[in-house]
């Protein structure tokens, strides 16, 4: 027979070992996906003839060089930065906005075509975007929006997966008693959802904010039909012109440097959000 302390002492060891396998699966993974940062960043301190030699783990001296050389050239940088970060501003808080508001109206009121609208919604999910893109185009070019930023952000307040986060969120974390006792005490819809659903939304709001600030900074697509102009077209537009430069003009070491640049303030904004994220969790762990 096994004594007790024999069977704590097995499960202790047993708890440690897992333990240990999930940290050393943890740090392989972040390796994993940070090595590629650490490539992005070694190969842009490199120059064009270094960089066609081959990999090498230690930083060069062209970082500065490149970075001279993407500003002072022909591509407007700056003004890139500028649209990027203005696009995916306003679509990431009109998407979270408009989509937590509509997840609000289907949680919280009964109207005899619910189910409907919400399974509509979701319908519209699975339509990928170049099915509608010639329609779009043609819609765009008709109303005389080329070179606009609006084609680029109004869409963005239908999306129909943020719209289904929220939902999903708002089931497990808005209990309509709430609602019911602020609109006892006087309190108006739009206060309401404003001052009492919106802070409780917080993490979820912080988690699409980040998803959508995301795939709107990294559209290629779309803002390809679109914007015509060098002075209005977004980063990912320039990383790509900068890729297809003749083969005289080709410096591989700006396009990791202007790549490098374009990463950072997806960064800046996970952090900046990432700490709502970490409330909502610790609000959760401690509500269970």
């Amino acid at each position: 027979m096994i004594s007790e302390n024999e069977q704590k002492v097995s499960k202790g060891m047993g708890i440690h070992a897992r333990r240990a396998l999930a940290y050393i699966v943890l740090v392989l993974i972040s390796f994993l996906c940070l090595f590629w940062f650490y490539v992005l960043f070694i190969n842009a301190t490199r120059s064009n003839g270094e960089l066609t030699r081959g990999f090498t783990p230690l930083p060069g001296s062209y970082l500065l060089t490149n970075w001279t050389n993407l500003v002072h050239g022909t591509l407007p940088v700056w003004r890139g930065l500028f649209n990027s970060l203005f696009i995916a501003g306003c679509s990431a808080i009109l998407c979270t906005y408009f989509s937590s508001m509509t997840a609000y109206a289907i949680h919280v009121y009964d109207f005899k075509l619910k189910k409907f609208m919400f399974t509509f919604i979701l319908m519209i999910m699975m339509i990928p975007t170049q099915v509608t893109a010639l329609g779009f185009l043609q819609l765009v070019s008709g109303m005389g929006l080329e070179d606009n930023f609006i084609p680029l952000i109004i869409p963005s307040v239908a999306a129909p997966v943020t719209f289904f986060y929220m939902k999903q969120y708002m089931e497990s974390s808005l209990p309509l008693s709430l609602v019911e006792a602020a609109r006892i005490d006087g309190s108006g819809e739009f206060k309401t959802f404003n001052s009492i659903v919106m802070p409780i939304m917080k993490p979820a709001i912080a988690v699409q904010a980040i998803f959508t600030f995301v795939s709107s900074w990294n559209n290629y697509f779309t803002p390809a039909l679109i914007l015509h102009d060098d002075k209005m077209k977004t980063l990912p537009i320039l990383i790509a012109q900068l890729r297809s430069a003749d083969w005289l003009k080709f410096d591989m070491g700006q396009v990791y440097v202007m790549i490098a640049f374009s990463i950072f303030p997806v960064i800046l904004v996970y952090l900046i959000l990432s700490k709502f994220i970490v409330q909502g969790v610790a609000m959760g762990s401690v509500k269970g």
